[in-house]
């Protein structure tokens, strides 16, 4: 193998500008071969009696490194930076990596070693997160189905490749159908209502395919306008129904993925010996039971319905006195559009006119300043000066910064990170963190840590200098941003449970806690000022924005709830077998969770990229949104009760939460930080539905 292969090199400074296509291949094979021999060197260790972590649990941990990091950093680019060929290349190694992978937990003579030396004196005397981590290791691998017999575990592999295939292509479909997608429109008056910076952005889209006028397409930051604020109905219900229907026809149909996949993973749970596979992923996440996360979000649904109906009441009300009779019922693409008229006239607040009180540049700024009175780091950008030399992004648009631990004598760098914000048509839509790099203190692999953060926000008006954000989008990247401090902030000496690598019902904790420095006066007087006179944002505005948050607020939660409920659904009963029948369920499980009657065309299911865009993923595990809220909503109180940036606070949140992963149970951290098990008490109040009924006995 050419050293000259990027993806053969661990490095903080990824080289993400070099890699080609035609690197992939041989870099998987090289790397797994060399996997396989750290592997094959601890049954050979339990054989020769050297029963220490070093040789069996600590060599797991570290065996596959090299591999994830190649693949981490290809799976990042086909979503980045994608290009036929590069796909084609991500897509062939899917076969070999899946086999290999799940050959590792149907491995008896691994499994016999690990056992092996949990039995010794060393084994049982361990404690923190190298106990957790040999408990959780022997479970993982009964439950991956080490002890089925020999024709089980080869249709388990045999599962894993078809899913690990079936998924990706699932999440490449949703992207072509997404890019597929445009309208043109000849006229301005089309665009009657819209904010002049989409109309600008869309004349642009426009220009660059050679045409005059505009050009719409699904993507956020020109979807979401048309959608709230277009005059023009028939358009709202051509890009509504346009999104609503992506990836349904061939070539690239998702139903008949979907429906593949559903019956995978039932196949698949009921060989490891589960009843269905929302048992099988819920087994180790906080809920526990497909029992009792529906019945989590059965109370959250039932304490906010009775203000989710008073919601939409007062909506057709106002419909009704604005555009009379004749505009009721309202239709899907019609919500938004009178939702935020009302909302203007109850609390004043345009966000578009607040977006020139969000450059990104300086919201990026005020973010990083949080960060660094809450946690004592600092950000910085990443430049030549740095002693890997100049980051190597994969896009001219990707920002790159530093991060340094500051203890207020001296800085440790502890790892670097890259932005990149703006839709492309080779990129993959929604926002994410991703994590390349892992910083195990104390160990031979100890790296700095290295992450991405991907958005699909507002890019800069042609000329600008910094893109304008909505409110909104500031929401979602210090979201994501809290994913990153989760992952930077790490001080766990297992790879496997550190950073992010907690379980899904308790990883969006970090991140949706981080949103509420975007709300509060202390977080919004760092980083919200007028992009042009500098002038922060005036008081009064403020607090009509912030009074405006929790405008239809169970309406909003109502809809994330209406996805858990479809997710339970498909996973917990058997697997559906036509698309037609995938459809009407799917559609009338979603139907009491929507303010208006869904078309019959309605087909989310088929671009629902959370739970079909990966083998596991989100799947049986979209509730976690609501189970993270509702921890979000009750950690954030100490932060208010002490002063919102305080660096008290802050500190214990980095020391018993951010810095130890997933050592030890989320319970306990939750518990050691608020001193208290959480209640959905905080989330109804900051919800503003404090008066919401409860849940029927």
């Amino acid at each position: 193998m050419s050293p000259e292969n990027p993806l053969l090199t661990v490095t903080t400074n990824i080289p993400f500008d070099a890699v080609l296509p035609e690197h992939i291949a041989p870099a998987v094979a090289t790397l797994r071969a060399s996997a396989q021999e750290a592997l094959d060197a601890i049954p050979r260790a339990h054989a020769e009696g050297r029963l220490t972590y070093d040789a069996t649990l600590g060599a797991l941990d570290a065996a596959t490194s090299g591999l994830d990091f190649a693949l981490g950093v290809a799976a990042h680019l086909e979503s980045t930076a994608s290009t036929p060929a590069l796909r084609d290349a991500y897509a062939a190694v899917q076969e070999e990596v899946a086999v290999f992978y799940s050959g590792i937990a149907l491995s008896a003579p691994l499994y016999g070693a690990l056992a092996a030396y949990a039995a010794t004196d060393e084994g049982r005397a361990l404690t923190g997160g190298r106990r957790r981590l040999l408990d959780k290791t022997l479970l993982d691998f009964v439950k991956n189905g080490v002890n089925l017999d020999a024709a089980g575990k080869k249709r388990l592999a045999e599962l894993d490749v078809e899913l690990a295939q079936m998924t990706l292509l699932y999440s490449q479909n949703t992207v072509d159908a997404t890019n597929a997608f445009s309208h043109h429109v000849a006229d301005r008056e089309s665009l009657a209502g819209v904010p002049e910076g989409t109309v600008a952005a869309a004349a642009e889209a426009a220009k660059q395919r050679g045409l005059e006028g505009y050009l719409l397409t699904l993507h956020a930051p020109l979807y979401v306008p048309i959608m709230t604020y277009a005059d023009d109905r028939a358009l709202r219900e051509r890009l509504y129904r346009a999104n609503v229907t992506r990836a349904t026809t061939a070539p690239g149909d998702n139903l008949e993925l979907a429906l593949t996949i559903l019956r995978l993973r039932e196949e698949k749970a009921k060989l490891l010996g589960f009843p269905n596979f929302a048992e099988l992923v819920l087994s180790d996440r906080m809920a526990k039971t497909g029992e009792k996360a529906q019945a989590f979000v059965d109370d959250l649904r039932a304490r906010i319905a009775p203000a989710f109906a008073r919601e939409n009441a007062e909506l057709d009300a106002f419909v009704r006195e604005i555009a009379g009779e004749a505009a009721l019922p309202l239709a899907p693409w019609d919500v938004a559009y009178f939702a935020e008229k009302l909302r203007r006239k109850r609390y004043e607040v345009d966000d578009e006119a607040l977006r020139p009180y969000f450059p990104l540049d300086r919201v990026s700024e005020g973010l990083f300043r949080i960060a660094e009175e809450l946690y004592g780091v600092r950000v910085v950008p990443w430049t030549a000066d740095e002693p890997d030399g100049p980051p190597r992004p994969w896009n001219d648009d990707v920002l790159s910064y530093v991060v340094r631990d500051h203890d207020g004598t001296r800085e440790t760098r502890l790892g670097a990170f890259y932005m990149d914000l703006f839709p492309r048509a080779d990129k993959r839509d929604g926002a994410w963190m991703g994590g390349m790099l892992d910083r195990l203190p104390g160990t031979p692999h100890e790296r700095e840590n290295v992450a991405v953060i991907v958005g699909n926000m507002t890019p800069p008006a042609p000329g600008a200098r910094t893109a304008l954000l909505t409110h909104r989008e500031v929401e979602t990247l210090f979201h994501e941003f809290g994913h990153l401090l989760h992952h930077v902030l790490s001080a766990v000496r297992e790879r496997a449970l550190a950073g992010t690598r907690v379980l899904s019902d308790f990883v969006e904790l970090p991140s949706m806690l981080t949103e509420n420095f975007a709300w509060e006066k202390e977080g919004l007087d760092l980083f919200a000022r007028h992009v042009e006179s500098g002038a922060g944002l005036p008081e009064d505005m403020r607090l009509r924005m912030k009074a405006a948050r929790t405008f239809r607020a169970a309406n909003m939660l109502l809809r994330q709830l209406g996805f858990s409920t479809v997710d339970l659904l498909l996973h917990r009963t058997p697997a559906v077998t036509s698309k037609a029948e995938l459809l009407r369920l799917a559609r009338e499980a979603f139907q009491p969770f929507s303010p208006a009657a869904l078309p019959d065309d309605y087909a989310m299911i088929a671009s629902f990229a959370h739970l079909f865009g990966s083998p596991y993923g989100y799947a049986a595990g979209y509730y976690s949104y609501q189970w993270a809220e509702v921890l979000d909503a009750d950690a954030f109180t100490p932060f208010k009760d002490a002063g919102v940036l305080s660096r008290e606070v802050g500190a214990a949140f980095r020391a018993k939460v951010l810095a130890r992963g997933d050592e030890a149970p989320p319970e306990e951290l939750y518990r050691d930080f608020l001193g208290r098990d959480p209640t959905v008490d905080a989330l109804v109040a900051r919800m503003g539905l404090s008066g919401a009924a409860p849940p029927a006995a």
